[in-house]
Order: C-alpha cells, then structure tokens, then sequence
C-alpha cells in the first residue's frame, strides 16, 4: 500500500508492507510528469495500490494520473488519515512522511475506502454545482452588507430579503446630504453593482447546471421539489449509486438516517450529524419545497408527523429521510436505464427488446415519488370515486409485488 500525502507544490509517498513495515520513501516536486516520476519509483512493488488523501481535492489531479495509467487507487479521507496519526503509538509529528504513512495505513485497514474511477459527466456536474454554491455564499454576504448600509441611509432599511431592483429604487430616493452620508451611499451603490454582477453570474450557471443534468438523461428531477440545481449536486456528489447496498446505506451517506446512540438496555437514536453536509443541504431544500406547497404530498406527510405529536423539526427530519428514499430509488432506476441500452437487449427474432424500465415501481400511483418536479394543482374525486379502490389486474400486481 503506498500512501501518498499531496500539497500544491509537492507530493511525499509512503509505501507500506502487509504489516505495516515501512518500505520506501520519496518526495517529488509537482509537475506534469509527477505520476510518471512515482509510477517508475513503486515498479519494485507490481502488486501495488495508492491511496491518496482527498483525491477530490488536492490530489484529484494525481489520483487521476493514476488511474488513467492503469494504477489502483483508493480516495482516503482526511479524518481517517488523523485518527491513524492520533492513535499511533510512535511517531506523532506532523510530517509529511507521517502524514503518508497515515493514510497507507487508514487504507489498509479501512474497508470504506472508495475506489477512484476516471472523471465522467458526474464531473461536470460537481464544477457547476461548487460554483453555483460560492456564488450563492457571495451574494449571501454582499446582501448583507448592502443591508447594513442602506439601514444608516433609509429608516427602517428593508424589511424582507433584499433584491438589486428594490435596492436601486431606495437609492434613487435617498438624497446624501453630508460627506458621511454621501460615502455611505456611493458604498451602497457599489456593492449594489456586486449584487448585480452576481445576479448575472448565478443566472448563467443555472443555465449551464441545467444543461449538464438534462445531458446526463438523469430521471431525478420528477421528485417534487428536486430542481436542475439540487440534481446537480446530487448527481455530482453520488457519482456512482450502485456503491450503496440498499436506500438505508444512501441515507446514512447523506446524513437523514438517526445514528443509534445504545448502551446495555437502553436504546437512543439521535439526529445524525454525518455523512455528506451537501448532500443533505440539497435533500433539506427539497423538503422545504415541499412543505411550502400545500397541495403536495411531502406537505401531506408532514401534516401528518405534525398531527402525531412530532415537532416541526422532527417532522422535517422525517420528510427528508422519505424524499432521500425516492432519490435513491431514482439513482437505482436511471442505473438500470443506463445499463439496459449499453447491453443493447434484443427480444425475439433478432428484434431490439425494450431497454426502458417501466415498472411498478415507476408507474403506480403509490410509488410516484411525491409527484411531478412541477407544482400543480391538488386533483379532486367525486365521493364514489373516492369511496371504491381502484382494481388492478392480476399482471400489475404480480409486478407490484416483484417489485417491493
């Protein structure tokens, strides 16, 4: 196992034996040929795996000149790499041949480790996705500030959220009299402009976050409440759905399933502060979606956790946990989708098969996934409608059944 600890300029790797024995050290500069330089240097070793440490953040570049040469490379997260560094019994420096060692460790004994695999469309989708959150972070804080300001030259200042367009009217209406208040506006006039710059640029990246998850043919946007940029995020940040055994495995990645907290007898389970932050900021936007809407069905469960006794935010919690079931239900059905037209299925005679997966699943008005992504007016049934359940066949029951 060779750990391998990356920085800006350099890149210090650590490989390690079966029982942890150190076996070799190097230390090379950043270059372009700097997967070349390691590659030559582990030849010793043919059976070899890297583990790189936040092979999505400084060592994306390396992890990936790697696996495009045909390497085996393992993404080690930053926390485990520091817990092996804290439990160490010997050397506890923070170093850079430490550091590697740590995560050659943490690799080889860790069975979560997720494998790197070549960049495909879900890169797209993580670059439109980061960059439509900095500028959100950015209008954020520049709002504010022209909050703060426009409250010492309009009394009162705004009340609701803050727009460029309502901003630019109170302006106009101000008169600076003074050299303080007359600074005072021409700072509100130029973080106005910010405000407008970053109005354009959100606006651009919604365009193009919207083309890239219509371009992945991903069916996830029929989840009411899921949008081109919660999509995105989502898509971007799952990669590949098929690493979860099952919805509760997803729901633990993403943060909505309670974490046991257990001792003897007792049995406790609280809210999970875990799994991916972003991932979960973009199921709990869905859920806030839904519960604005009335007519909803997420709207409808939430009522009905409300009216059980739960509290607003336990409600919430336990929206989100089924809006992440129908994420991953949608993850599982476009994987299917995808596989079926790549294996090209033919029927009988030489006849090309049906590659969509039209199932129960997908059909039944009970699995609908709260819905369409786009907000309609709540249906209506006239009283005998409502009284008599629908029949179904025999065929679509024995489908239904297949299926759960």
């Amino acid at each position: 196992m060779i750990g391998v600890d990356p920085h800006k300029g350099s890149h210090t790797a650590v490989i390690i034996g079966a029982a942890e024995e150190p076996l070799g050290e190097l230390r090379i500069r950043a270059s372009a040929v700097q997967a070349q330089k390691l590659i030559a240097w582990a030849a010793a070793w043919p059976e070899r795996t890297w583990a790189v440490e936040g092979a999505g953040g400084l060592g994306h570049l390396l992890a990936q000149q790697l696996t495009a040469a045909g390497e085996r490379v393992l993404d080690v997260q930053p926390k485990l790499a520091a817990r092996v560094r804290l439990l160490a019994a010997g050397d506890t420096n923070k170093t850079d041949p430490n550091d590697a060692r740590s995560v050659a460790v943490a690799a080889l004994r860790s069975d979560g480790c997720r494998q790197v695999r070549p960049d495909d469309h879900s890169a797209v989708l993580q670059v439109w996705s980061k960059r439509h959150r900095d500028l959100a972070r950015s209008r954020n804080q520049v709002a504010c500030r022209l909050h703060a300001v426009i409250c010492e030259l309009v009394p009162g200042g705004v009340q609701k959220e803050i727009t460029a367009a309502h901003a630019g009217r109170l302006l106009e209406e101000a008169v600076p009299s003074g050299a303080v208040l007359l600074a005072r506006w021409e700072l509100a006039a130029d973080f106005l402009e910010d405000l407008r710059r970053i109005d354009a640029q959100l606006s651009q990246v919604k365009k193009k976050l919207a083309a890239a998850v219509k371009a992945s043919g991903t069916t996830l946007t029929e989840v009411f409440g899921v949008g081109p940029v919660i999509a995105g995020i989502v898509l971007g940040e799952v990669e590949d759905v098929s690493r979860f055994r099952d919805r509760d495995h997803f729901a633990a990645y993403n943060g909505t399933a309670p974490v046991e907290v257990s001792s003897g007898n007792r049995k406790v389970h609280r809210l999970s502060r875990r799994g991916n932050r972003r991932v979960n900021h973009a199921v709990h936007m869905a859920a806030i979606t839904q519960i604005r809407h009335p007519h909803s069905e997420g709207r409808a469960y939430y009522d009905k956790k409300i009216a059980e006794g739960k509290t607003s935010k336990e409600a919430v919690r336990a929206l989100k946990r089924r809006i992440s079931d129908a994420i991953y239900r949608r993850l599982r059905v476009d994987a299917r989708r995808v596989v079926s037209q790549s294996a090209q299925v033919t029927g009988p005679g030489g006849q090309a098969g049906n590659v969509t997966d039209a199932s129960a699943a997908d059909s039944h008005p009970e699995c609908r996934l709260f819905g369409t992504a786009t907000p309609g007016p709540e249906p209506t049934l006239r009283p005998d409608q409502a009284a008599q359940p629908k029949k179904r066949s025999s065929q679509a029951s024995k489908k239904m059944n297949r299926t759960t």
